[in-house]
């Protein structure tokens, strides 16, 4: 049996025992310490991080000092970058910093907000990521109570208006991409068709109001017959006759090509009954097409792509309908809408944040075979409405897609993996480098063709307007469901829309085609009893124009189109109508 004396002694031992070891760790405590103060002395100081990184911009100094450089976690040169995108502003998040094959998910890359009007690109290889990453985008747009309008050339975005599968491979992205409250979720969508034949609610513009620069793009004409068209248009303006669908500007044409219409040719100018004809066919060989269902009313009222429900920004997704045979008509009209919205929105400025963001995928089939002055157009809508509160993003395989002079305005990079196969591919490759800003961390050409799937080459415009530091990032996962949702349930969507209500059924009114051919009736002239023989009647003594300048109904049309001339409809951008 122990006594109280050896009790006592086993105590003091045991607290000497405690104390030795406490006093171990302390001392191994202070030395970690000083060797943590020597390796911070002997780090680089912010400044010379910058301009090892080629004078990428990062945050002002007076912000820096007011947030945090990175989330807590963040370390080594994934830290370094991360300061270059920790902005006091609401901001997009796509995903963190990935260094030598590590995600750091303390170590942020967003988009502010503000900048998101200065446009964008997002790039790369088929099966890149490059759709999840526009979903992604769109997502916290419309949760930032932004409206979006994008191009939905497969269907793979109809998976925005449902939750996303929860499951622990999703979960565990969310986590290493610093998506700490990812939950699934869905957003306002609504899904139009360009013309009758698809399977949204349908969408239609007027010929008036698209203009003779984009039908030729949609109709692959010359700059001679652009030029053409143009006179065409002009004429047409002059004589009040309304072109609101195909058969309109044929019936026009035919028209001018025909006898009767000679004269009338002759006084356009610099116009041939030969061009005018292959315009004809052209517009033959489109309406075969199925392009007279995108042609006609009710045309679509930009305010539409404008609207919020219940306080996140409504998401509209175009899809091409019968139009997959002729993709750049699909392309060449969400321009169109493009240069509808800058013409009809207000001059906004600098806003905290966009009043719509336009997202083109598919964007190299809006340049392809475009004429001068089309190029020339896109890129004046693109410098200029930014100011409107619109900001635009191509997506594409290439940047190279993109003409030098837009691809200039697009303030926000991100670049999926691309592939070098080809000599060409290894030109658009290096090209692709030098548009970036230059890095310390990654060796850019290398890092291009070694991104997985869902990765990207990122830098953006900072909320000064100074470039950020580049950055490899892994993408965030979208909250809503990465996959179709099948045609029968995007129609039940349309037809529950409001939209449906005001597109649902087309409308044919009078205009020229109706106006033209009440004018060559009234031209004919009723038949007469025979006269006797020997005597002339002074109808025979008439000339025939003078018979048809007779005509009541004839004088009538004269008139109406009388009161339109002067009234010629005002062109502007594009050469679209002005509402």
């Amino acid at each position: 049996m122990t006594t109280p004396q050896e009790k006592a002694a086993a105590a003091r031992k045991a607290a000497e025992d405690a104390a030795r070891v406490a006093a171990e760790a302390m001392a191994a405590a202070e030395a970690a310490e000083q060797e943590a103060a020597a390796s911070s002395a002997a780090a680089p100081t912010d400044g010379e991080a910058v301009a090892a990184d080629g004078g990428s911009g990062t945050a002002s100094p007076e912000s820096a000092s007011e947030r945090p450089a990175a989330e807590p976690g963040a370390t080594g040169p994934a830290a370094k970058i991360a300061e270059g995108y920790a902005f006091n502003g609401p901001a997009l998040e796509l995903g963190t910093v990935v260094v030598d094959g590590v995600a750091d998910p303390g170590a942020r890359v967003r988009i502010p907000l503000r900048m998101m009007n200065r446009h964008g690109l997002v790039a790369g290889a088929t099966g890149t990521g490059k759709t999840k990453t526009l979903q992604g985008i769109a997502e916290q747009l419309s949760r930032a109570g932004v409206p979006v309008v994008m191009a939905d050339v497969k269907g793979d975005l109809s998976g925005l208006s449902e939750p996303g599968a929860d499951t622990e491979k999703i979960r565990a992205r969310a986590a290493e991409t610093g998506a700490t409250d990812w939950a699934p979720g869905t957003f306002p969508t609504e899904f139009v068709s360009l013309g009758t034949g698809g399977i949204g609610v349908p969408i239609r513009a007027t010929i008036t109001s698209f203009g003779p620069i984009l039908l030729s793009k949609v109709l692959g004409l010359n700059d001679t017959q652009e030029s053409t068209l143009g006179l065409i248009f002009h004429w047409a303006d002059q004589r009040g006759l309304a072109l609101l669908d195909l058969k309109d500007l044929r019936a026009v044409i035919t028209h001018l090509t025909s006898p009767e219409g000679k004269e009338d040719l002759k006084g356009i100018g610099g116009v041939s009954a030969q061009t005018a004809g292959v315009i004809l066919r052209s517009l033959v060989n489109l309406e075969a097409d199925g392009g007279d269902t995108f042609f006609g009313e009710p045309e679509l009222d930009p305010a539409d792509l404008l609207r919020t429900a219940g306080g996140l920004g409504v998401i509209t997704l175009f899809e091409l309908g019968q139009q997959a045979a002729r993709p750049a008509l699909f392309s060449t009209f969400l321009m169109w809408v493009l240069a509808d919205l800058f013409q009809t929105l207000p001059e906004v400025g600098d806003v905290d944040k966009p009043k719509l963001v336009f997202i083109f995928d598919e964007a190299h089939l809006l340049f392809a075979e475009a004429s001068k002055a089309f190029l020339q157009q896109v890129e004046q809508t693109v410098k200029l409405i930014r100011s409107k509160g619109v900001g635009v993003f191509f997506c594409t395989q290439l940047p190279t897609d993109i003409p030098n002079p837009v691809l200039s305005q697009l303030g926000a990079r991100v670049q999926h993996a691309l592939r070098a196969f080809t000599p060409d591919d290894q030109k658009a490759l290096a090209k692709t480098v030098r548009t970036y800003p230059k890095s310390s961390v990654y060796d850019l050409e290398e890092a291009l063709t070694s991104l997985g799937t869902g990765e990207a080459i990122v830098t953006v415009l900072s909320e000064t307007g100074a470039p950020t530091p580049v950055a490899w990032t892994k993408i965030a996962p979208p909250r809503s469901l990465m996959d179709t949702i099948g045609e029968e349930a995007i129609k039940s969507k349309a037809l529950s829309s409001a939209l449906y209500g005001k597109y649902g059924q087309s409308v044919d009114r009078e205009s020229a085609y109706e106006m033209l051919l009440a004018s060559v009736a009234a031209a004919e002239p009723a038949p007469e009893s025979a006269p006797a023989p020997g005597r002339s009647t002074p109808q025979e003594q008439d000339s025939a124009a003078e018979r048809i300048m007779a005509n009541p109904a004839v004088k009538s049309f004269l008139r109406s189109a009388a009161s339109a001339a002067g009234r010629e409809i005002s062109r502007s951008i594009f050469g679209t109508r002005r509402r």
